[in-house]
């Protein structure tokens, strides 16, 4: 596996200049599928929606084992990952740590992963179960139990486990080692540098289609659910043309959200995401049966992770119906149809966590939260319909299950406050999925690029926009749907391999840190003739970014050109190079095996405290000192050669190349 730096390949086949950055075959071949689908869907729908419905059940039918077995396979790999020795691995260099705090991470990956089906689904799904259970009598204490149940098996560790395949993928291979973050990239210790040619367009332009027909259906039946709140609250009329300006509108704020970015839009619009649901939450446990609703709450909790194992593998072989096809595999082909969009989502804010970290967070959390919301909103609809004999709710879910949530509400107290709150949340989630949904897309079709201009990101959040209304006119957003999930199947396949090189890669790196914790052959001689004082001193005085500077500019890049001379004389592909931050490396190519990198860089430091006297932020940027801090390849390594002789570094460069070739050796 020889991975170089890659982002210079991607833009010499891609375009870009000061006012657009594309790879041009992701970019038109996406844009032009698009449209050529949308038009299918849109002109002969009838017809269309005929045809996917043909597809989805052959996948039910057919292939209903192998997404169970898939499944299964993904939530197995992830928490084997994250407690193994692999947890430990940072996505990121060594050195890196996370950008956002738990709070607004939390909060992002849940808005953009699943927070409206909770909107959407809290009060309906329940219901739905308890009156048709997949087994059982109807109405009855056991199928509320089998509702609950299966309620959480279809939204918990499943679900995410799915998205963490994807994210962690693409944020190893993205972040650690430095390949472009698309979906192409988590398949390059299978195929190499064959990612740059049409199997990696091919790739990312499936996933581009993917995730602007997932946001563009859901934003078409999710503003259903908004018409259906505001007719509520303001008598509005429900119809095609009111949910036109729905999405008009939204789209409008997901557009600015897109314009602020990823900290000043989509963050901001994450938390308040997460105020409001904890609001809602909390108001129905209090205005609820809530001693009824704390007891479920840890009987759910038990009777979830007690039959996590025998419900993950049931098929409902012996009580064949179409129960298991209209549920289960039905949210199986949606989270996997997600995937790209919300992986890759998950994967850009996940930068700088450990693999554990990584897992723990986005498997477990949610899933506590997924378990109080569904046992909060899902049991005090059950109870109402059970105990308190409310019928018309289950009638009313069974007519219509895009109002249930409100009439849910309107038996509650103070339920026009509350069902404008739910309004506004489920309004703050789709601006969420559609910003983060054109984030993601730009990047695709950018090439992994990050820093492409802004119009960019506002054209495909206007793209999906356009897309759900012009579906939601010609009737053709159920024929869509139909069609994203028939197409999780060949994802299905790409996922696997997706397990299959990130495992390879991490087994790479593992043996790679053993050959650098291993013994030289060669003693090191001894790196600096510094007397004692001379020590003291540097220690002590903690160099500014100048004399660092100058340090590296009089002795680091001298030492590392010997190297680099003395290994082209001997017939290795060996150059240096120079940051404008400063910094210098060697680089020694080996062909189709793994690069050797070392460099040299600065990184500033804050002063101990006994020499901040004054806290100002431009007096602790005054005082800040500089280290001058090797790095290989994986990150950091922690260590300070300033002061260090030119021989001293140059053999400090050896005893990390003679560490890489041990490594080399051991994966021939």
């Amino acid at each position: 596996m020889n991975i170089k730096d890659e982002q210079p390949r991607l833009k010499n086949q891609g375009k870009r200049s000061s006012w657009y950055h594309i790879n041009p075959p992701v970019f038109f071949v996406s844009a032009v599928l698009t449209l050529l689908i949308c038009a299918y869907a849109m002109i002969w729908s009838e017809a269309a929606a005929g045809v996917f419905v043909e597809m989805q059940r052959w996948v039910i039918d057919s292939a209903g084992w192998f997404y169970v077995l898939s499944v299964a396979g993904f939530l197995v790999f992830v928490v084997a990952l994250a407690f193994s020795g692999f947890g430990q691995i940072r996505l990121g260099p060594d050195h890196s740590r996370p950008t956002y705090s738990y709070t607004s991470w939390f909060a992002m990956l849940f808005s953009a992963g699943m927070g409206i089906g909770l909107m959407f689904f809290g009060v309906a799904e329940p219901i739905m179960h308890y009156v048709a259970p997949p087994v059982g009598d109807p109405q009855t204490a056991d199928a509320a139990r089998q509702a609950m149940r299966v309620t959480l098996f279809h939204w918990g560790v499943h679900a995410w486990a799915i998205y963490a395949v994807v994210a962690l993928s693409l944020a190893y291979f993205g972040f650690r080692l430095g390949l472009p973050l698309t979906i192409r990239s988590a398949l390059y210790p299978l195929i190499g540098q064959r990612i740059y040619g049409p199997i990696g367009h091919a790739v990312d332009s499936f996933a581009v289609i993917g995730t602007i027909f997932g946001v563009a259906t859901s934003l078409g039946f999710g503003v259903i659910q908004v018409n259906a709140g505001i007719a509520y609250l303001f008598d509005v009329p429900v119809n095609v043309t009111v949910q036109v300006l729905l999405i008009t509108g939204i789209t409008g704020i997901a557009t600015l959200s897109v314009a602020l970015g990823l900290d000043a839009g989509i963050r901001r619009i994450s938390e308040l995401n997460m105020i409001l649901a904890v609001s809602l939450l909390v108001f129905v446990l209090v205005a609820g049966p809530t001693v009824f609703l704390l007891e479920t709450a840890v009987q759910n909790s038990g009777m979830y992770l007690s039959n996590l194992f025998s419900m993950t593998f049931n098929l409902y072989a012996y009580e064949p119906g179409e129960w298991i096809g209209g549920w289960t595999l039905f949210y199986w082909g949606w989270w996997i149809a997600w995937s790209p969009f919300v992986g890759m989502f998950i994967a850009r804010i996940s930068r700088g966590r450990t693999i554990r970290e990584f897992v723990i967070g986005v498997l477990f959390v949610p899933l506590g939260f997924t378990i109080l919301w569904m046992t909060f909103f899902g049991g005090t609809a059950v109870y109402m319909v059970m105990v308190e004999g409310l019928t018309g709710l289950a009638d009313a879910v069974a007519a219509d299950t895009s109002v249930a949530l409100f009439q849910f509400f309107e038996i509650l107290p103070f339920s026009t406050v509350t069902s404008l709150i739910a309004t506004l949340l489920v309004i703050t989630f789709f601006v969420t999925s559609s910003d983060s949904g054109s984030l993601v897309v730009d990047m695709l079709t950018s090439g992994g690029g990050e820093d492409s201009p802004t119009w960019q990101r506002i054209f495909w959040a206007l793209v999906e926009g356009a897309v759900a209304a012009a579906l939601l006119i010609a009737g053709g957003l159920a024929a869509l749907q139909t069609a994203t999930i028939a197409s999780a199947l060949p994802f299905t396949v790409i996922m696997i391999l997706m397990c299959w090189g990130l495992l390879r890669a991490l087994r790479t790196e593992s043996l790679k840190r053993s050959s650098l914790q291993g013994p030289l052959a060669l003693p090191s001689t001894q790196y600096s003739p510094q007397s004692w004082r001379d020590r003291i001193a540097s220690i002590i005085e903690q160099p500014g970014e100048q004399q660092v500077r100058r340090y590296i500019d009089t002795q680091v890049k001298p030492a590392l050109a010997e190297v680099a001379a003395e290994l082209r004389e001997r017939g290795l592909d060996a150059h240096i190079n120079e940051g404008d931050d400063g910094r210098a490396w060697v680089e020694v190519r080996h062909g189709e095996e793994i690069d050797f990198f070392y460099s040299v860089r600065m990184r500033p430091y804050e002063p101990p405290a006994f020499v901040l006297r004054d806290t100002r932020s431009e007096r602790r940027k005054d005082l800040a000192y500089y280290r001058t801090e090797v790095h290989l390849r994986e990150g950091g390594l922690g260590y300070d050669v300033m002061g260090w002789s030119r021989d001293a570094l140059i053999n400090d460069v050896l005893d990390q190349y003679q560490r890489h070739l041990n490594f080399l050796d051991r994966v021939r």
